[in-house]
């Protein structure tokens, strides 16, 4: 199974792995609104980095649940 099924398997079957995407998207807005912004106060600047960290950090756990899915899709396919 390549990445992009297994993501989309995780979708489809799997609640943690549609929260950590729904935090993602959510992440991924609050950067958004700092983008337009010619200029950031040290606050948003320091926001907007832990607001990184934070969506790295899921990007990291989904990475993590779709190689433990292709893995299992790997193992299952040399079993079956």
């Amino acid at each position: 199974m390549d990445e992009r099924a297994a993501r989309e398997y995780l979708l489809e079957n799997d609640s943690q792995f549609q929260q950590l995407v729904d935090e993602h998207q959510r992440f991924e807005c609050q950067l958004e609104n700092f983008t337009g912004r010619p200029f950031l106060t040290v606050e948003e600047q320091f926001r907007e980095t832990i607001i990184k960290k934070k969506k790295l950090a899921l990007k990291d756990r989904m990475q993590s649940l779709i190689q433990r899915v292709r893995t299992q899709d790997s193992v299952n396919i040399g079993t079956g």
